[in-house]
């Protein structure tokens, strides 16, 4: 029987989700908040600013899918990936601090997308850390943990920044000065908690380095794009992803500002979020749990089906009960939606080609959410109502489980177990 207990150098990985997930938090409940008071300021409606808000975060996301896989594939190279991951984290908690500056919107806005592209383009060589840190019979229990673990530590900056900002008048402090606390409190907690990982990594698998790195890696690039013509299940399984994920991290992204433009009770919808974090964790360690009992794509249909019953029920949303019970709801599967997909992706591609793979994973995860926030973006400015893009979503969820059943039958008879 395997070892259950984390390694040390595993635990290390799981306390960067730890770290980035304090900024995801803050992303998702009340950094949206603080743009429309920053917005009302600048004479902008609410459906504008949930408008700009998405435009902002389709436009980080297209950067980093433009980057991600250049940079992945400069990162596979020996010595390569631990250099070019702190650049970009230490781009993304500048950016976090940075956002505490006062500003008008559009600064605020810029500063926010340069946050979130150091953020985002992080995660493509942490994830890809993956097959460095562990095995991968380990994989889907490590990923699992970290999304799980991510999820609970977060809360710790997120609960003291809520004090801040919902009790600053008790306090006798400015909304700006409160926010700036939580944006330097995030962002230290991000830096401090991923300093064990910065210490203890070594790159396992990679490639040597050549004379001309740069030139090199694009003609690798050239060539993995070409490869995954000739893998039918890793092809079938990014555009499956492309989809589902899209409609998940549109959730994540923009549920804050759906419920503040529909008029739901400000003070509510973050403590129902921090129910989110709460429920997923148990949830996410559980999914873990039962993949090593039963088939990781099995369990993963089973997150895209319920998350397709979530984005119907949200179509309708309009009272504040409604809203907490979908947070429960999306807590119970947006962990192991994550996480297992993660693991997955990691198990059928070379891992020695873990950057590269792993840049385009990111184009079709967190560079596709670009997708869902423009259309929903896009459709609320439109209609002047902002439920109007949520059926969307729904849309998105089956297009992706009708792909992941496609790519499930390509797999070959050798990575059946999976």
């Amino acid at each position: 029987m395997g070892k259950t207990k984390l390694t040390k150098l595993e635990k290390y990985w799981v306390w960067y989700d730890v770290g980035n997930s304090a900024f995801t938090l803050l992303v998702a409940t009340i950094l949206p908040i603080y743009f429309n008071y920053l917005a009302e300021q600048g004479g902008l409606s609410e459906a504008d600013a949930m408008a700009y808000w998405g435009y902002a975060i389709s436009v980080s996301t297209l950067i980093v899918a433009v980057i991600g896989p250049v940079f992945g594939t400069i990162a596979d190279t020996d010595g390569y990936k631990k250099p070019i991951f702190t650049i970009c984290m230490m781009t993304g908690v500048i950016g976090c601090a940075a956002l505490s500056l006062p500003v008008p919107w559009i600064v605020f806005l810029a500063v926010f997308v340069i946050a979130r592209v150091g953020y985002a383009s992080s995660l493509v060589f942490y994830d890809s850390m993956l097959s460095d840190v562990t095995e991968p019979e380990r994989m889907d229990q490590v990923s699992s943990h970290g999304y799980a673990w991510g999820y609970i530590g977060s809360c710790i900056p997120f609960v003291i920044s809520l004090l801040f900002v919902l009790g600053n008048e008790t306090i006798g402090i400015s909304m700006s000065a409160a926010m700036a606390i939580a944006f330097f409190l995030n962002a230290g907690w991000w830096f401090c908690v991923t300093i064990p990982l910065l210490r203890s990594y070594r790159q396992r698998h990679g490639v040597k380095k050549q004379e001309h790195v740069v030139r090199e890696s694009f003609a690798r690039l050239a060539r993995v794009f070409k490869d995954i013509r000739g893998h039918k299940q890793i092809l079938l399984f990014l555009l499956a992803f492309f989809f589902y994920i899209d409609g998940v991290y549109t959730i994540i992204d923009m549920a804050t500002v759906y419920g503040s433009a529909i008029g739901l009770d400000t003070a509510g919808l973050l403590l129902a979020l921090l129910v989110t974090q709460i429920v997923a964790f148990p949830f996410a360690l559980l999914f873990g749990w039962a993949a090593k009992r039963y088939r990781n794509t099995a369990l993963i249909k089973l997150c895209i089906f319920c998350y397709f019953l979530i984005a119907l029920f949200a179509i309708q949303l309009d009272k504040q009960w409604e809203f907490w019970f979908l947070a429960v709801c999306v807590g119970m599967f947006q962990g192991g939606i994550q996480a297992l997909s993660r693991s997955y992706f990691a198990k059928i591609i070379p891992p020695e080609k873990s950057g590269e793979f792993f840049g385009i994973f990111d184009i079709c995860g967190k560079g596709a959410a670009f997708l869902g926030t423009a259309l929903v973006g896009l459709m609320t400015q439109l209609t002047q109502n902002p439920s109007s893009g949520v059926g969307m979503l729904a849309i998105l969820f089956a297009v992706g489980f009708f792909f992941f059943g496609r790519a499930e039958k390509a797999v070959p008879d050798t990575l059946h177990s999976i």
